[in-house]
Order: C-alpha cells, then structure tokens, then sequence
C-alpha cells in the first residue's frame, strides 16, 4: 500500500503511525512524500489560510490520481466539508488534543511580554486570559519554533501538546492549557486517513485500524465547524470528549480582535447533531453578528 503524507518530521512519524498498523496485518507499505501549498508558502499566517486545504490538497490529489492509496492527515488540516472523491475512513487514537506554550508559563511572561503564534483562535483565548499581551506571527515547524522559543525576541511560543509527544521533546512544553482555558482546533491531536471512496478494499483495511472513539469525537468537532460554514474565518475552537455514555463538546467563537469570545459546553448522543445544535445555538447567541463583520466589533 502506498501511502501520501507531507515530508515534515511530524508528518513522517504520523504515516509511520498508521503504517506499524497495517504492517501488523501483514501489508507492504510504501511513502509517497508530498510538498502541498502551505509547506511552499511561507509568506502567509496560518490564520490566512484557515479553512483552504493548504497543507492536505496536494496529499488528497496524489491519491485521487492513484499515485497512493492512501492519503494520512493531521486531521486538524482538513477542510470541514468532505473532498469529492475521497472516503474519509477514520482516525488513529487521538493524542493530547491540548495547547501547549513553549519558554515561559502564562503567568511569568511580563506586562505586554510577547507571544508567537500564528493561530487566531489561539491568540484569541490568550488575550481572553491576558489583555495585556502582545503576539507576533509564527511559521515553521516544531524544530523552528522551538528556536523562536529559545531566542531574545519572544517571551513564549504556542505549540499542539501532541506534537511534542510524537517528536519525544514533550519536556519542553512550559504550560498545557486545559480545554476549559484555551479550546482545541477541530481536530487537533488525530491523525485522519483517506482513499478513494471507490476502493472498498482499502476502506476496509483501513477501517479495521482505526479507533471508533475518536472518529466519534472528531466528527461532532467537524460537524460543528461545518454549520458555521466551511469559509468561517473567525477564531473557531471544538473539543469533543465522552462523558460516561454521551459525547460533551466544548466549543468556542470569538472575533478576530478578541473582544467577543462565545464559549458552550453541551452533552448529546448521536456527534453530528450535537455538532450542528452547538452551532446553531453559538449562532443565535451573537455568532450571526461576527460573521456578518467578518470579525470586526468596531
């Protein structure tokens, strides 16, 4: 089986994730290494590109060409609507799903001390805990940031918890935030696995590594992004998790300056309707009137 990912480290070891499973099974893998549109821009923010694909479209594409079989993701770079063509089958176990700040902790940066991080929704929360900061831009990946972290420039640097404990460098995270402080992306901490949605071999093997759980969690995450609308451009948050027998999902909506933060927390059974209800609620609640200025309360 021949399967597409990015060339960063943190990609490699996510296909190599999802490769010891089908090895187990007695399946030959191969990697296809892809450069996508946000590994060759390194001018634009991340916010810039929220909701575009950047880092998964030219991965998809190696797959519907039939150049690989299978497409691994992080799945908090999927577009919240499903690629035409494509099966999305599922999730390995999901990873830490927290923020994590790397050089300092949130209470020892100094008044107006600066934070790197190239995130809206991440700024966004941080301001919620402390007007008081500044933020800079961040691009690059873990071995980049880590860098910025250590340098004069910054006080601290905002990083995905799972990240650091994929790459063994989980020591250098200063602070996790809880979900109740800073909510996830949609998605952070899974790795998702694609194929075509014609090829019921594949769908197969691969739905037999996958961890139900997760995939549960996830789609009332994406579920949730997707009622607000695949374009949203706003600082958008989703963190689903069970809670004896039903799902609860934390959910956050702010606007890009950090001035109106909408928060929810609701339980439900079946992930696609509570997505959608959370939504809809945040909506009616003020979230019409963000979208409506694009983020802007002036």
């Amino acid at each position: 089986m021949i399967v597409a990912t990015r060339s960063s480290p943190l990609a490699r070891w996510q296909a190599e994730a999802v490769a010891s499973r089908l090895k187990s099974q007695g399946i030959e893998v191969e990697f296809l290494l892809v450069a996508t549109e946000g590994d060759k821009d390194r001018t634009r923010q991340i916010q810039d590109m929220a909701g575009e694909g950047v880092f998964v479209k030219e991965v998809q594409i190696a797959v519907l060409e039939g150049r690989a079989d299978i497409a691994v993701h992080s799945a908090k770079d999927l577009r919240s609507r499903p690629t035409n063509g494509l099966n999305l089958v599922g999730f390995l176990e999901r990873g830490d799903p927290r923020d994590a700040l790397i050089g300092n902790q949130l209470d020892r940066i100094p008044e107006g001390g600066v934070i790197a991080t190239g995130s809206a929704r991440r700024r966004v929360q941080l301001v919620n805990l402390r007007p008081d900061l500044k933020f800079v831009g961040l691009r690059g990946n873990i071995k980049t940031r880590i860098e910025i972290a250590q340098g004069t420039d910054v006080d601290a640097v905002v990083v995905a918890k799972a990240a650091l404990d994929r790459l063994g460098i989980s020591d250098l995270a200063d602070q996790v935030f809880e979900s109740d402080q800073m909510v996830p992306q949609v998605g952070q901490g899974a790795i998702a696995i694609e194929c075509r949605d014609d090829n019921r071999e594949t769908i197969g093997l691969i739905s037999s590594i996958v961890d139900k759980l997760t995939g549960t969690c996830v789609m009332a995450e994406r579920s949730y992004l997707a009622e607000l609308g695949g374009g949203c451009e706003l600082p958008v948050g989703a963190y689903a998790y069970n809670v004896g027998d039903l799902l609860c999902l934390e959910t956050v909506l702010a606007s890009l300056d950090g001035s109106t933060v909408l928060r929810t927390k609701h339980e439900g059974e079946d992930p696609i309707t509570l997505g959608a209800q959370t939504a809809q609620e945040l909506l009616a609640s003020g979230g019409y009137n963000l979208l409506a200025k694009g983020g802007d309360t002036s």
